[in-house]
């Protein structure tokens, strides 16, 4: 029951009939070196990975973490992950890891080694950041233009805008402008005026009574905890919609949150310097829910 905890894994191939994955499992000690200077991951961000929460034990949004994983892996011309394997891994760490407090859990597929082993895989869990103030407080958000305009992830596939890849040089980039601007975070836009998403998250808000979130495409992952979401608005009697969405309606919406694993939703309470409404009463049950989750 410790932290960081750190699993290599040996990726077998998708196809693969293997039901035990225990020999593919290596506990690594987390100070110790693990990755060949030569791996691809580091040397030019040339690989996939998705960040789970485990709360009190508890592995969240399992297969939609999977699913999206596989899904970047097709749109990186990457071996497609085996979906057993890879459950596996995440209920083999779960079970070494405090069974209490919230805990961010990182698995990575890399195109391997150049000129050596391909594909190199990763698991990775450290305790999650207190983010019970920013849950509490809400953010203030700056939009930042992503430099495309709409349909640019259909027209030129290669950017690979749809998948979750290790290239994060321009998220965090795109973090550390809002900061400057006197902003906890970004929502992106395209050059034509639609919102995408955050550099780290989903991004809904609340318009004429429904909450919409931008249609997921090839250049916005479908967000695991806003399918959650969703899930518990519907549950509630809400009505809950994908579609685009403009800059112009995200200004006059009634309420907007940011929406990730491990931070939770979090509400917008200021949009490019101005005042933003906030709905901490829906904010406070979202991430109820959200926390008494079990799968």
């Amino acid at each position: 029951m410790r932290l960081p905890f750190t699993l290599l894994i040996d990726p077998v191939p998708a196809d693969s009939l293997q039901q035990n994955f225990d020999d593919t499992f290596h506990e690594m000690e987390s100070s110790a070196p693990a990755l060949r200077v030569g791996e691809l991951s580091t040397q030019r961000g040339d690989g996939i990975f998705e960040t789970l929460a485990v709360v009190d034990g508890h592995p969240q949004e399992v297969e939609p973490h999977i699913s999206r994983l596989r899904n970047s892996a097709r749109i990186c011309d990457l071996p497609v992950p085996n979906a057993e394997q890879w459950r596996a891994a995440i209920a083999y760490a779960a079970l070494r890891i405090p069974q209490r407090g919230e805990i961010a859990l990182k698995f990575v597929l890399s195109r391997g080694v150049e000129h050596g082993p391909a594909p190199t895989a990763w698991l990775y869990a450290v305790a999650a950041a207190d983010f019970s103030g920013v849950r509490a407080t809400g953010v203030r958000v700056v939009t930042l233009d992503r430099g495309y305009p709409r349909g640019v992830a259909e027209k030129a596939p290669w950017l690979l805008m749809g998948a979750k890849t290790l290239s994060y040089a321009v998220n965090m980039a795109a973090i550390r402008e809002a900061h400057r601007r006197g902003a906890d975070d970004t929502i992106f836009v395209t050059t034509d005026g639609y919102v995408m998403e955050g550099p780290t998250s989903s991004v809904v808000l609340r318009s004429n009574g429904s909450y919409v979130t931008p249609a997921p495409s090839g250049a916005i992952l479908h967000g695991t905890t806003q399918q959650s979401m969703f899930d518990y608005l519907r549950g509630q009697g809400a009505s809950v919609e994908y579609r685009d969405v403009t800059l112009d309606e995200l200004r006059q919406a009634d309420a907007a949150w940011l929406v990730s694993s491990v931070r939770l939703a979090v509400s917008v309470i200021a949009l490019d310097s101005e005042p933003f409404p906030a709905d901490q009463p829906v904010t406070e049950a979202l991430n109820a829910s959200l926390l008494a989750r079990t799968a």
